[in-house]
């Protein structure tokens, strides 16, 4: 790879031009922030009580933001999909059906694909969202609701590409998607449902979908004698057993390491109680599985390497246990 070195002239001129489109756009976000109004919540009140999805379209620049905005209300609990404008003309109007909403996006408020799908919403009576510049636009004028956007220049120095325009549209959808996940109590557990693969499911993984439980879990009451606990640490296989009070609330644990470390004496005329170790880490089943691994991953407990978490539940009584192999099958490095 060749690395073009450039002068300090091109260099300023460069890092001046990307300042300057952040800037007039973040200058525009402000001002659309300031510009949102109560059809905003009407559009809100709309969507989330519509019985169909939301169907999402625009032409050009406009259709590419769509089908982010489309993808970011699906993901987020509000069933939605993109049609191409032109298509729905020759057959994909089909696709549309009463119960639907229509979320119309063009920041000119003209595009020609649009008519006939604008015409369609109004003969059959699907609502219809606009999001445009142009309050005096057919988009605006025809729609139920207009989501109007500042008249706001656009970065590029010609004034013709789309470049704010397209980030306050995007912008909108955003706000749109945001406030409707709010007003559903959407919740990581709802998020989990439409991630389940990849890095989003990976990190809103909790504790409860790979720990084990039940009798794979090394339990027993405190008042057991050390031989006993060492036959219980050896059959269940994970280098330790949780020791319980009268109450079945988690009292310690002891490891093999434990065991190692207090070979000597009269060991094993003991019960665990006299050689456990207090108060030990634990995890809720709710806690997510990179937050448990942190805690595995402790460098003060670094001089004695923690590989299994107990799991306790409100009233602190052992609920589960998490190995670190667990964690590594599901993917956590």
């Amino acid at each position: 790879m060749t690395i073009v070195k450039l002068s300090e002239t091109a260099r300023k001129q460069g890092l001046a031009t990307a300042v300057r489109v952040l800037e007039t756009e973040a200058r525009a976000l402000q001002e659309l922030a300031s510009f949102l109004n109560d059809g905003f919540l009407e559009a809100i009140e709309m969507i989330s009580t519509a019985e169909g999805r939301v169907i999402v379209t625009g032409m050009g620049k406009s259709g590419h933001i769509g089908r982010k905005i489309a993808a970011t209300l699906a993901s987020t609990g509000t069933p939605a999909f993109f049609v191409h404008p032109a298509e729905t003309s020759h057959g994909d109007m089909g696709m549309i059906v009463r119960g639907d909403i229509v979320l119309a996006l063009s920041n000119s408020g003209e595009s020609k694909e649009l008519n006939d799908l604008i015409e369609y919403t109004r003969r059959f009576a699907i609502p219809l969202i606009g999001i445009t510049s142009r309050p005096d636009s057919t988009l605006a004028t025809r729609a139920d609701i207009a989501l109007l956007l500042p008249p706001c220049a656009e970065a590029c120095p010609n004034g013709l590409a789309p470049t704010t325009s397209t980030t306050l549209t995007l912008a909108m959808g955003d706000a749109l998607a945001v406030t409707l996940l709010e007003k559903k109590g959407f919740t990581e557990k709802d998020f989990k449902v439409f991630h389940p693969g990849g890095k989003l499911g990976q990190q809103l993984m909790k504790v409860s979908e790979i720990m084990h439980t039940g009798d794979k879990v090394p339990l027993a009451p405190e008042s057991i004698t050390v031989p006993e606990a060492i036959a219980i640490i050896t059959d269940k296989g994970f280098g330790c057993i949780g020791l319980t009070d009268e109450n079945g609330k988690l009292a310690g644990i002891i490891t093999d390491g434990d065991i190692r470390r207090k070979i000597s004496g009269d060991i094993l005329g003991k019960t665990a109680k006299d050689i456990m170790t207090l108060r030990p880490k634990t995890v809720s089943p709710d806690t997510l599985v990179a937050e448990a691994m942190a805690v595995m991953n402790d460098l003060k407990n670094s001089f004695r390497r923690i590989t299994c978490l107990l799991v306790v539940d409100g009233e602190g009584k052992p609920a589960g246990l998490l190995h670190i192999h667990d964690c590594l099958r599901a993917g956590f490095a």
